[in-house]
């Protein structure tokens, strides 16, 4: 599967195994300290790993849905992680928080499990499972080009072609809810930073709101 941006000169291909390692490290110097909520709680700091974030990441990557954009010599412009959502997972990786070892890396995912225990997607939408659009990252030499968008349509047909009917994302920065917007996605939920109870957890202006948007793709 590939599809190709002739303007910019990126395409867009799978992520094979052999790429995990280059993957992660694109993630650690573009998404781990630049997203809203790793970057108010101090998750890590820049090119620095994260245990249980690499983690999710690599489990993500496993599932075989995720998407890397690279340029003309290969290289990782930005990166889609794609993942599939089941009905009841939801709950139980709530319940298996306590057993990552960061504290910080908690806090994160507790607000977005809030946010997420906010509305029944599966019931809303008669489904067993759901396309899940984790983690959305663009070099920070590339930003500002549109490559988020690029592989926000990418996701979109990679879910239509495996048969999903509903693509989902938890976008916690403006910047990404924006895209996700003009690409025709719906606020389903969300939660202010400010009205959030747990005050260590404040992304800085301009972002203020986790939400959790979804569009349909069948």
């Amino acid at each position: 599967m590939s599809s190709s941006s002739s303007e910019d000169c990126f395409t867009v291909v799978d992520v094979p195994e052999n790429r995990y390692d280059e993957a992660i490290h694109h993630l650690r110097w573009n998404f781990f300290a630049d997203e809203p909520l790793n970057n108010a709680v101090g998750l890590c700091a820049r090119g620095e790993s994260q245990r249980d974030l690499e983690q999710h990441c690599l489990l993500t990557l496993k599932q075989g849905y995720s998407r890397m954009l690279v340029d003309k010599k290969g290289a990782i412009a930005g990166m889609a992680l794609n993942g599939i959502l089941k009905k009841g997972e939801h709950k139980e990786a709530e319940r298996r928080l306590d057993e990552f070892e960061d504290e910080k890396f908690k806090i994160i995912f507790r607000l977005l499990h809030k946010v997420n225990d906010k509305i029944d997607l599966f019931t809303k939408y008669d489904v067993d499972e759901l396309f899940e659009c984790r983690i959305l990252s663009v070099d920070e030499n590339y930003r500002g080009k549109g490559l988020a968008s690029i592989l926000i349509a990418d996701c979109e047909k990679i879910a239509k072609n495996a048969g999903f009917k509903v693509c989902k994302a938890d976008a916690t920065s403006v910047f990404s809810q924006k895209v996700y917007l003009k690409h025709g996605y719906q606020v389903e939920a969300e939660i202010l930073y400010a009205e959030h109870l747990d005050k260590s957890i404040s992304p800085a202006p301009p972002h203020e709101a986790v939400k959790l948007m979804v569009k349909l793709v069948d």
